[in-house]
């Protein structure tokens, strides 16, 4: 049985979260301030972990950016529609995902087993896409530059694929986030600019020089076919 941890510090909106994840047939962990999060992630070993960013102890981002430097476990953010720079932070660490509060619980459930569906796909063929020193190894989802492993997120390894796929061709972030989510809002467009930068930080030689994922300004991105 998938294993999800809530960490959520209102009462309420946690019993929600935990008996909706219930009934979809998740198991559930559950923790109420940052370093009880920490721990649980750590001796569990969570699926997923569903995280708000209002937390007592240790917040949120801090949570996150903690996990990131040792787990690539797919994180869905809950946040407040006031907190968009901490959204954007928040991606940039590492998150996959977010959903706005108040929320349909429908609705996490729904992008909780998108992420996890992208995490757990089967890629038959196998297949390697080649760059340069960069390479995608697509049935482990694995990316090395110079024989060296990247540690990617869910989503930044998805969206490095979609790209990589096809050099040359240019993406919107629309379509990018189609191409990986199966949904595109308008108010998640931001968020692939951050998943972008985190990406770039992590495969490119100067991501202020990038060489791979190239910025098509006034349209959105694509993968280099030089």
């Amino acid at each position: 049985m998938t294993r999800v941890l809530v960490v959520e510090d209102e009462i309420k909106i946690a019993r929600l979260v935990r008996d909706y994840l219930h009934q979809a047939g998740f198991d559930v962990l559950e923790a109420a301030d940052g370093p009880s999060a920490l721990s649980l992630a750590r001796a569990e070993k969570p699926d997923m972990i569903v995280l708000d960013l209002g937390l007592p102890g240790r917040d949120g981002l801090d949570v996150t950016r903690e996990l990131r430097a040792t787990s690539a476990v797919p994180i869905i953010m809950l946040t407040a529609r006031s907190e968009e720079t901490d959204r954007i932070v928040g991606l940039e660490l590492g998150a996959d995902d977010y959903i706005t509060k108040p929320f349909s619980p429908k609705e996490l459930v729904a992008r909780l087993r998108a992420v996890l569906r992208r995490a757990d796909a089967t890629l038959g063929g196998g297949e390697v896409v080649r760059a340069g020193s960069l390479e995608i190894d697509l049935p482990k989802r694995r990316v090395t530059v110079d024989d060296r492993e990247i540690d990617l997120t869910v989503s930044e390894f998805d969206l490095l694929l979609v790209l990589a796929r096809q050099p040359g061709r240019i993406y919107t972030r629309a379509q990018l986030l189609d191409a990986v989510r199966g949904v595109s809002f308008e108010s998640y467009e931001r968020s692939v600019d951050a998943h972008i930068k985190n990406l770039r930080r992590k495969i490119e030689p100067d991501p202020r020089r990038p060489q791979y994922v190239l910025t098509v300004y006034g349209v959105g991105y694509k993968f280099s076919d030089a």
